[in-house]
């Protein structure tokens, strides 16, 4: 039996997480790097939170509002882990993988927004 969409997208927004949660495990102890960390680990970690609430939404208004928060989420966490690279907290070689996936993961959530957002019908004149 193979996973839906929605559910393939549960699963691998909480893999998101989870590497995000392994990343600040191992950040330098320094102070720049424990706030940026709790940044990142606090946008990283909300996708798959916010991912969650979307596939429980009751109305079209509401699932457009969740997955709005959901591509804010994201969009943030793509900008702190650019930040702990640009910083020289970790080297571009370690991040690279989980910037593919965050960015992917945005793009995705982008492109349901936009097509939740469009008129399902042609409008009348």
């Amino acid at each position: 039996m193979s996973l839906s969409q929605a559910e393939q997208l549960r699963e691998r927004t909480k893999r998101f997480a989870i590497r995000i949660v392994r990343l600040f495990r191992t950040l330098p102890k320094t102070e720049e790097a424990k706030i940026i960390g709790k940044q990142a680990l606090r946008s990283g970690t909300s996708v798959a939170a916010n991912y969650r609430a979307v596939c429980r939404a009751r109305s079209k208004a509401e699932f457009v509002a969740r997955i709005g928060v959901v591509v804010e989420e994201a969009d943030e966490t793509v900008f702190w882990l650019e930040l702990l690279v640009e910083t020289a907290i970790v080297s571009q070689t370690r991040m690279n993988g989980l910037l593919i996936e965050a960015n992917e993961l945005l793009a995705i959530f982008a492109a349901s927004q936009r097509t939740a957002k469009s008129p399902n019908d042609a409008v009348r004149k």
